[in-house]
């Protein structure tokens, strides 16, 4: 009777061959992604600087609104998700995803010692997916980003994935607010004016962030681009308002300050250094508006960043 029972429990362990589903088995978290899917790309750690800018509320003062800037410090890390993840059909075919999983650190760079600088600035978990076409509903091979904040939000941004030879051609973005829906509408402040004294702005400032910074944060991306030479570019472009993205927040951010769209796209690109020996860089520009107060504010992040241990 022992010995029957020690057979069923081994059997009842073993997943059956009809059962739909069972039996898949990962190669492990750590294991290469065999697809050469663009995504594939990100895998490794990166490191390098960039800079921040967020116009945020700023309750009980005479402004009802701050300009805060930093220069930033970066480690970012992406491991391959280690096996296919399935999805399973009703109206067609099941499909499985494949993708990369992160960890994004940004910290103040400024160089000012604690509490005016080197804190903590940003932490996000994540995924980079690789979704196949389908038939229902109707689409083409696309990319998802989904990401989580601890200010309280979750986004799932959705995109495309090309790959190009040469540098990329990072176009201006504008930091300016507008009102809410008319992008056309803009509506400056003397605070983004650095040649005006103001108390609702980062001070002191570090000497390299500078107007064209303030006006044009990608101009921090080009201005690295100039001095290099780029023998091809993989453009990774995702956004929440292509459908079918969407962007989430905790209660306390609706009045106060709801995020409500992201853009962002990252270039990765194999750059020929000086020594005639190539390196692979990856620069990022991202967009996420803040609906308070009537107004869409920018919170714009870029930084250029370089993989290590290649």
């Amino acid at each position: 009777m022992a010995k029957d029972a020690d057979t069923l429990s081994r059997a009842a362990e073993a997943p059956s061959a009809e059962a739909d589903g069972s039996g898949r088995i990962s190669a492990g978290i750590g294991a290469p992604d065999p697809d050469k899917h663009p995504l594939a790309l990100l895998l490794g750690t990166w490191v390098g600087h960039g800079f921040n800018l967020i116009w945020r509320p700023h309750h009980g003062a005479p402004d009802d609104h701050f300009l805060q800037l930093n220069l930033t410090g970066e480690n970012t890390a992406f491991h391959a998700i280690g096996a296919p993840v399935p999805n399973r059909g009703l109206v067609q075919a099941d499909i499985d995803l494949s993708g990369v999983r992160y960890l994004q650190q940004i910290h103040d760079d400024s160089g000012f010692p604690p509490p005016g600088g080197g804190g903590a600035l940003h932490l996000e978990p994540g995924f980079w997916l690789k979704v196949p076409p389908t038939s229902r509903p109707r689409s083409g091979q696309t990319i998802t980003r989904l990401s989580s904040i601890p200010h309280g939000n979750a986004v799932l941004a959705t995109g495309r994935a090309r790959t190009t030879p040469g540098p990329p051609r990072i176009p201006r973005s504008s930091t300016t607010p507008f009102g809410i829906g008319d992008p056309t509408n803009l509506i400056p402040f003397t605070t983004s004016d650095l040649s005006a004294p103001s108390p609702s702005r980062t001070k002191p400032l570090p000497a390299r962030i500078t107007q064209r910074l303030v006006d044009n944060p990608n101009s921090l991306l080009t201005g690295v681009l100039a001095h290099q030479s780029v023998l091809s570019t993989t453009t990774l472009t995702v956004s929440t308002h292509r459908a079918p993205g969407a962007l989430s927040n905790i209660a306390f951010l609706k009045p106060n300050a709801e995020a409500v769209d992201l853009t962002a796209t990252f270039w990765i690109q194999t750059v020929r250094g000086a020594n005639g020996r190539s390196f692979r860089q990856l620069q990022y520009s991202q967009r996420l508006l803040l609906n308070f107060n009537g107004l869409s504010w920018p919170h714009v992040s870029v930084a250029s960043l370089v993989l290590t241990g290649a």
